[in-house]
């Protein structure tokens, strides 16, 4: 298996209650982390893979969003995540995106709550590294 870093981004602001322009209580990215975080205690890749809180993945109009991005491996974000039928999907996505050499998700293979709801396929930075282009 892969000795690089993989890691899953999980928004904490996704779904949050706003009172005056402050957030209230917990939101839903921080109840989906949570649930991830627990549920990762049993999964084979738990120090292979860490999940990460990231305070703001600008998808608001997608709540709940992640992201699963590894060294010279495509980046996915997803979102229209629920909370409560989920993580175990994440994680099994998760999982293929880690065995996977570069990262490809295909739809056909992907659990089903992660067959909607992609917001972004980004090539790898590797891939574009060298490229230099004269411009302005």
């Amino acid at each position: 298996m892969s000795k690089k870093q993989h890691t899953l981004f999980v928004c904490t602001t996704c779904a949050s209650v706003w009172q005056d322009g402050k957030r209230v209580g917990e939101s839903g990215g921080q109840q989906l982390l949570q649930q991830l975080q627990a549920l990762a205690q049993t999964w084979e890749l738990q120090h292979k893979f860490s999940i990460q809180g990231v305070e703001c993945m600008s998808a608001c109009n997608h709540a709940c969003a992640i992201a699963f991005t590894g060294e010279e491996k495509l980046t996915y974000l997803f979102g229209n995540l629920a909370v409560d039928d989920s993580p175990s999907a994440i994680l099994q996505c998760a999982t293929q995106y880690y065995v996977n050499p570069d990262g490809l998700l295909p739809w056909s293979e992907r659990p089903e709550r992660l067959k909607t709801g992609i917001l972004a396929k980004i090539p790898p930075l590797n891939k574009w590294a060298k490229l230099t282009v004269d411009c302005c």
